[in-house]
């Protein structure tokens, strides 16, 4: 709780839920739904309304939380009328932020890992351009790669795999179904200024630079102004009341907090195994009788370890590049492979991680239970992690 980047997301996560249940009730939903469903015959099949979350997560690259809470408040009333499983959009939103957001490094991740690399060149355990390592590195990412290729086969074909077969759709409900018609700019509008405030503040906070900027506090402040100009277009165009306004904003808020608890403890679970130094441990296991041509594999599968039982990415990273790096100056390795392998191990772990704040994130912001979605989540992320496993000793 003394950390201020996990008040912000505590705090972004319950925001959240305000927002969406803002969106809802100004029938902007509806609206959205009968422009691409009826008016342009956009979205007619399950494939298309998973397909535009799909493209949502590809483009949106610059904070996975906020990739995750956009593509899912758009997928949602789309996959609801074509009868797709809100389990199925999860993984959706998903397999699409943080891979996504790992491959393309122009953002917080690529600031996370440019530092990381330059506090190893400047240790001189490795020469050469931090942003060159970094390129070559990400040429190497091949779980988060798979995992984007798999969920658009997954779409295209339909393919259902395990817990995902037993998913069941959620039949779409009209709301405010007394107006005749209500604009779809009510839910595209706060959407849009979500997406351009989040650069904004990443600017801010970053003193004029975007990768440097605080990404807990980009999404934090981005809610706070979503609100305050959802308050000045709702109220203002007399689409709700005021008194609706602060009522819906309450009671969408108390919906989420019981997810923001879940990732109070899931970051507390996660401080406790890293102060433990369970990375360090089976770096050190793995250290004594290691193959070269292994060097990618172990280097992935300790990272992926790491990143289940504490659920974060981000962490795992901080934990391995300077446990990585070392080994692979070492052995004579691919130190671009070694660094490739902790971020793979890492997108690979977080996202099978029932504790992770992306797979929270993602359940909250399609209305999925974080059970359900890990569980349905998982066949997918497995054959992902067993492709890039086996990469990973070819390249090696």
């Amino acid at each position: 709780m003394s950390e201020a980047w996990i008040l912000k997301t505590l705090g972004f996560a319950i925001l959240v839920g305000s927002v969406m249940a803002l969106i809802e009730k100004s029938g902007g939903i509806n609206g959205f739904v009968e422009y691409v469903h009826t008016q342009r015959a956009l979205v007619n099949s399950p494939r298309s309304a998973l397909l535009v979350s799909y493209v949502i997560g590809i483009f949106i690259f610059i904070e996975s939380s906020i990739t995750s809470l956009i593509a899912g408040a758009v997928g949602k009333p789309l996959c609801d009328k074509e009868g797709v499983s809100r389990a199925k959009l999860a993984y959706v939103c998903d397999s699409t932020s943080a891979p996504v957001s790992s491959l393309i490094v122009l953002n917080g991740w690529g600031a996370l890992l440019l530092g990381l690399i330059s506090s190893q060149i400047a240790e001189g355990i490795i020469g050469g351009d931090s942003v060159e390592i970094l390129i070559d590195s990400v040429m190497y990412n091949f779980y988060a790669m798979v995992a984007v290729v798999l969920t658009f086969i997954s779409i295209w074909f339909n393919i259902d795999l395990g817990p995902m077969k037993n998913s069941k759709a959620i039949a779409y409900i009209e709301s405010n179904s007394s107006k005749e018609y209500v604009s779809m700019w009510l839910m595209i509008l706060p959407i849009l200024l979500m997406i351009v405030s989040v650069f904004v503040f990443l600017y801010i906070t970053g003193d004029g630079n975007i990768l440097k900027g605080s990404g807990s506090s980009s999404i934090f402040y981005t809610m706070l102004v979503t609100l305050g100009f959802m308050f000045i277009y709702y109220v203002g165009s007399k689409n709700i009341s005021s008194k609706v306004y602060v009522k819906t904003t309450f009671l969408g808020a108390k919906k989420l907090f019981p997810i923001a608890m879940i990732l109070l403890f899931a970051f507390a679970i996660g401080k406790v195994t890293t102060d433990l130094g369970t990375g360090l441990y089976l770096a050190s296991l793995a250290d004594e009788n290691l193959s070269v041509y292994m060097l990618g594999a172990v280097i992935f599968l300790l990272s992926s370890l790491i990143a289940f039982s504490t659920g974060t990415s981000w962490g795992t990273f901080s934990i391995m590049i300077p446990v990585a790096v070392p080994m692979a100056v070492a052995m004579d390795a691919n130190v671009a492979l070694a660094i490739g392998a902790v971020i793979s191990g890492g997108v690979f772990g977080d996202h099978c991680s029932p504790i992770s704040d992306t797979t929270i994130i993602s359940s909250l912001a399609t209305d999925c239970e974080v059970v359900e979605h890990v569980k349905t989540q998982l066949p997918y992320a497995l054959i992902s992690g067993v492709i890039a496993l086996v990469l990973f000793i070819v390249f090696s």
